[in-house]
């Protein structure tokens, strides 16, 4: 499985971004789909994430209403439209897939994903 994020980029705060993680190779259709962040000098951090068949959808509390995720299966695409964004939401955002079809509570844990995409920077200014 190959991953690419893109839509990273500098915006100001209370404006939006949509990313994008386009998927190819062997899909997994019901293996969940995540989205994580890495600010400088913090961990990575869990985002939200969903499956391919949208059963599930989960949020981190602090994007829970201003985040969503979604994904478009005849595009094998995965996005994270972000609205009201904070210069706190500032980091690279990696988008993620898993191999195995983990309950929800896994799904916040980046050890849950095995393939990884290479990163998108989001720049929120103040």
């Amino acid at each position: 499985v190959q991953l690419q994020a893109s839509g990273g980029g500098l915006v100001q705060a209370g404006g939006s971004l949509r990313l994008s993680c386009a998927a190819s190779g062997p899909t997994f259709s019901n293996n969940p789909m995540g989205w994580f962040r890495q600010a400088p000098g913090k961990e990575r951090e869990f985002v939200a994430a969903i499956r391919w068949s949208g059963g599930t959808i989960l949020y981190a509390d602090s994007m829970r209403g201003r985040f969503t995720i979604s994904r478009d299966r005849a595009k094998n695409t995965v996005y994270l439209q972000m609205n009201s964004l904070k210069p706190e939401d500032t980091a690279v955002y990696y988008c993620a897939c898993a191999t195995r079809n983990w309950a929800a509570g896994v799904l916040t844990s980046s050890s849950a994903y095995n393939y990884w995409g290479q990163g998108t920077l989001v720049t929120v200014s103040s």
